[in-house]
């Protein structure tokens, strides 16, 4: 019981379901472009709510998630301490506009460098893609290429580096656009670095930023504001290698990022990944559980105890649940390759 308990409160993290059943639809065995283009029409079915180039967005998703007064600039590093208002890493929420030591919109896929060139519409409005930035810092960007460099943000041979502590964000940004917008946004035309090694465009100077700087709470807040689509500006989809950078690792291959699932690097993932429940959230009378092997299933309740348990065949099976009421239930898959515990939300 003890055991089963420690399970149920790792896995009742609403941050973590979310992310579940968002990608519940996404057959984590594959690997290489074949993924990619899982991911990426996921993406863009999800992506429901079109937004404006307008501030309410940037507002609404860029506050510091430890003062929610301030907004935090890309590129940014120290607290306003000295006089250069260039450097600073937050800005009042309220201080938006063109003038010094304002913040703006900045592109951090830079507008110019697509193919075509964007506008202030569709990608050049897409919430994911924009960020609030030092309106002087912006400038000094311009339309520069991304390049290798270390330290706080700056220009450098052969173009514009973010920061050591912006260049996750950047690398996972243009990873989102690319697989949202295609050859509109390729990588190679953003960045310096090679696509040798990758099976696309995309170049060893993302993959490498993105598995050094880890994915920061700013990143999760504002991937998980996005999918909520109760929020007026949120678009209802999420970017992919926010909640997972080893994404990048499984579709492009290079240096190994963080797994924050567990199982995307794993030599368990085939498991883990062809188990499927549905629908879930569920209304329904009936579980639909895919499985390729015999399974058995066993429904708990939030404290622990065993409520059902039954055996199934492989392929899709239907299961009653009708003993189960509104509420959350851990669902616990038991097969030849081991066990797998899965939420199921009954509405």
């Amino acid at each position: 019981m003890k055991q089963l308990y420690t399970i149920i409160f790792t896995f009742i993290s609403a941050f973590v379901f979310r992310q579940q059943a968002y990608y519940n639809s996404i057959d984590f065995s594959k690997t290489g472009l074949a993924l990619k283009q899982d991911l990426a029409d996921l993406i863009t079915t999800t992506h429901t709510n079109i937004l404006s180039y307008g501030w309410d967005a940037t507002k609404a998703t860029d506050i510091n998630p430890s003062n929610s007064t301030k907004v935090l600039l890309v590129y940014g590093w120290e607290n306003g301490s000295d006089i250069d208002c260039t450097n600073d890493l937050e800005r009042d929420i309220n201080s938006n506009g063109g003038n010094s030591c304002d913040y703006n919109r900045e592109h951090v896929y830079a507008k110019s460098l697509a193919t075509p060139v964007m506008d202030n519409s569709g990608p050049g409005a897409d919430g994911h893609h924009i960020r609030a930035s030092d309106v002087q810092r912006n400038g000094t960007r311009g339309n520069q290429k991304f390049a290798s460099g270390s330290g706080n943000l700056g220009n450098v041979t052969g173009g514009w580096y973010p920061g050591d502590e912006w260049k996750g964000d950047v690398a996972r940004i243009i990873m989102y656009m690319y697989l949202r917008y295609g050859d509109q946004c390729l990588p190679i035309n953003v960045g310096v670095g090679s696509a040798v090694s990758t099976p696309d465009s995309m170049i060893d100077l993302f993959l490498q930023w993105n598995s050094e700087d880890e994915v920061s709470n700013y990143e999760i807040q504002r991937n998980e504001f996005h999918e909520n689509t109760l929020n007026t500006y949120a678009q209802g989809n999420r970017n992919p290698f926010i909640d997972n950078p080893a994404l990048a690792t499984a579709i492009w291959g290079g240096p190994e990022a963080t797994d924050t699932w567990g199982n995307i690097l794993s030599t368990e993932s085939f498991f883990v990944n062809t188990i499927k429940i549905y629908p879930n959230p569920n209304q329904e009378n009936y579980l639909n559980i895919q499985t390729k092997q015999p399974t058995q299933v066993e429904f708990y309740n939030a404290i622990g105890q065993l409520l059902s348990k039954t055996n199934i065949s492989t392929n899709n099976s239907k299961i009653n649940i009708t003993h189960l009421k509104t509420g959350i239930y851990l669902v616990k898959l038991t097969t030849e390759s081991g066990t797998l515990t899965k939420k199921l939300v009954k509405r």
